[in-house]
């Protein structure tokens, strides 16, 4: 092992977490002096930043105008939850899932809601079938699977004319990803992935459609206040226009700002995308020409390009999880790469966030060290054989 070279270049930003992802190039605590700190989110500006916020949201996605857009708490989690219990029960009701948070879903509405829905899965890697599912039922699924590093490639398969709601949980999609609204009835994400955001706040987007499920539908079941957003068969406008079912962090949303006006200065959503794409790009031409390393993605049309989850494919490695942590922890100790290793419940493996917020440039120079993390485990094996 005292033979392996070390690769001369190092990554500037060694962060390549897939959540609170990088912050965006540049990053410093003085963008955030002019966040309303101990004023009240009720006050004009809290309610002026929150709604700038919202607006911003719009222009960058792309979201069209008669559709909701709402600050919630909770993260991705808490506004896919307020879908789930405000709006499913109405149809039958069908569950997409290839990765452990569609899994998550599965969970809360097979064993939670009780729901008899149908569940289509796919294992990690692949997507599931969307020509067969039925979209006159409420269908519920991620567009890009986090853990697994596969996403849609388009919304051909979703009928414009669908009979029930689409519920997209977009958490690692947004802003890196073109999100046809158009096919999509819920949009769910958290700021604190493509755009570098901090935790605990969720955006929740609805359509038109799912705006007349939420006045036309009360459920068998209680929801909890955070999970209200009618009253009197109406809904709650006011959550879409900055006035929040509780109390945010105003530091929080103008680090939202923050990220959002930096996203307009790169071009917006198209500038987000090919920083993106660039950077799945680099590490796509670097395991290419290795046969011990491959993308878990079976279909290079359904990669995605932000969490890119990579196998190690070696035969000579008997103990997949050992090797795969032992070089995530040669990495992180290099510090060329924190947080890389694959998520828990996912096949053993490294993930590399490849998001906007990421340099390619620094991504291209993680990929020698992945090289140099590999070979010296390989060489650690054969010295313990």
């Amino acid at each position: 092992m005292s033979d392996l070279q070390t690769p001369g270049a190092r990554p500037a930003n060694p962060r390549f977490s897939s959540g609170p992802c990088a912050k965006i190039p540049g990053y410093s605590l003085d963008l955030l002096s002019d966040a309303p700190l101990g004023r009240s989110h009720r006050a004009a500006v809290g309610k002026s930043k929150l709604a700038e916020a919202i607006d911003l949201t719009r222009e960058i996605l792309g979201v069209p105008a008669d559709y909701r857009i709402g600050i919630v708490p909770a993260s991705d989690t808490g506004a896919v939850e307020m879908a789930l219990w405000s709006m499913l029960g109405a149809r039958p009701v069908e569950m997409l899932a290839w990765e452990s948070f569609g899994e998550g879903w599965v969970t809360d509405v097979v064993k939670q809601l009780k729901l008899d829905a149908t569940v289509r899965k796919a294992p990690y890697g692949e997507i599931v079938d969307f020509t067969q599912v039925d979209f006159d039922k409420d269908v519920v699924f991620t567009w890009n699977g986090t853990t697994s590093g596969v996403r849609l490639p388009d919304g051909n398969a979703i009928p414009a004319t669908r009979a029930g709601l689409t519920i997209c949980d977009a958490t690692s999609a947004a802003f890196a990803m073109d999100l046809p609204f158009d096919k999509l009835d819920v949009v769910t994400f958290s700021w604190q992935k493509v755009l570098g955001g901090e935790g605990a706040h969720g955006v929740l987007i609805l359509s038109p459609r799912a705006v007349e499920r939420l006045e036309s539908y009360t459920p068998a079941w209680p929801l909890p206040k955070i999970f209200r957003m009618t009253k009197g068969g109406k809904l709650i406008e006011g959550i879409f226009k900055g006035e929040t079912i509780n109390t945010p962090s105003m530091l929080c949303v103008e680090d939202y700002l923050v990220a959002l006006k930096w996203a307009q200065s790169i071009g917006g959503l198209k500038g987000l995308i090919a920083r993106s794409e660039a950077n799945a790009k680099a590490v796509a031409d670097f395991i290419a020409g290795r046969n011990w390393i491959a993308n878990l993605a079976v279909d290079p049309a359904t990669a995605s390009c932000t969490s890119v989850c990579l196998k190690f494919t070696d035969p000579r490695i008997t103990d997949g999880a050992a090797f795969a942590k032992a070089v995530a922890k040669r990495l992180e100790k290099e510090g060329v790469a924190l947080d890389a290793g694959a998520y828990r419940d996912a096949p053993p493996g490294l993930r590399i966030w490849c998001g906007a917020t990421v340099e390619t440039s620094d991504v291209a120079a993680l990929m020698p060290w992945i090289e140099w993390a590999f070979d010296a485990e390989i060489a650690a094996l054969s010295q313990a054989a």
